[in-house]
């Protein structure tokens, strides 16, 4: 193998490591769930991308073989994180609006309100009262 390609697949899977790394004390060090979900969405994609591109070119200079395991692990890992972000994002701020949980203080700050009667794109809160059924609407 040649030298230049065996220092690119170090780099890379060093570059996934240490992103791997950070997003993992990320996850476990933030103090709020808003704040948690930066580590594995953001740090830890870039850093199984790194990792699984560091493979592919592994096994194409040792074995001169191209796998499209890989590239399809990176594709769907891309697509999946930030829906699943969105998604977690989404109720914990329902959640926080009903009142259902009580968020510690972040170090980032209370997020500004979006003004108006909406809250953040979530599902509106409760009226108050008993529950209206479908024929009450």
């Amino acid at each position: 193998m040649n030298m230049a390609v065996e220092a690119l697949i170090a780099l890379l899977i060093l570059l996934g490591a240490a992103f791997v790394l950070i997003g993992s004390w990320g996850l476990v060090r933030l103090p709020s769930t808003m704040e948690r979900l930066h580590g594995p969405t953001k740090a830890t994609t870039l850093g199984l991308g790194a990792l699984l591109i560091g493979s592919m070119i592994f096994f194409q200079a040792r074995l001169g073989v191209w796998t499209a395991h890989e590239l399809l692990i990176c594709v769907f890992l891309f697509i999946t994180a930030p829906i699943s972000a969105n998604m977690i994002a989404k109720v914990h701020l329902h959640r926080l609006r009903t009142g259902a949980i009580v968020e510690p203080n972040s170090i980032a700050g209370d997020p500004p309100h979006p003004g108006g009667e909406d809250d953040w794109a979530t599902f509106g809160a409760p009226p108050p009262g008993p529950a209206a059924t479908a024929a009450d609407r």
